[in-house]
């Protein structure tokens, strides 16, 4: 019992010294498992870009202040898109050698993406970040 009781203490107090505020983020990355779940992939890609009345094989949407996007595509059949909802993000996305298809998606504060992509690549990353 005596264990317990010191092991909880030493982890509030470990806790507790923690500055209140601070910042972080979280993200996650889905990529496709087979063909199926490739072509749903790229369809949604593709409605999100027309929800936002985005066209072309490159899209970068931002809202919010100090936002950075970068789309770089060398090959073709790429298609590219960077959607930015808040302050300080970062987002870059390099495709090369053709038929890559990514969305990078940015809620909040002070996220960072770096995305690169070799040919034939379908993924998506949402990262939440906050101060």
């Amino acid at each position: 019992m005596k264990r317990i009781v010191l092991s909880t203490a030493l982890a509030l107090a470990a806790l507790s010294a923690a500055p209140a505020h601070a910042g972080g983020s979280i993200s996650f990355e889905i990529t496709p498992q087979n063909a199926q779940e490739e072509q749903q992939m790229r369809l949604g890609l593709g409605l999100i870009s027309l929800a936002l009345a985005l066209n072309g094989q490159a899209n970068v949407a931002q809202n919010g202040t100090g936002n950075g996007a970068g789309i770089a595509q060398q090959g073709g059949d790429d298609f590219g898109l960077i959607v930015q909802d808040g302050n300080n993000n970062t987002g870059t996305l390099a495709q090369g050698a053709g038929s890559n298809a990514y969305g990078v998606f940015q809620f909040g504060e002070g996220n960072d993406a770096a995305v690169a992509q070799s040919g034939g690549e379908t993924g998506i990353l949402v990262q939440f970040g906050w101060n």
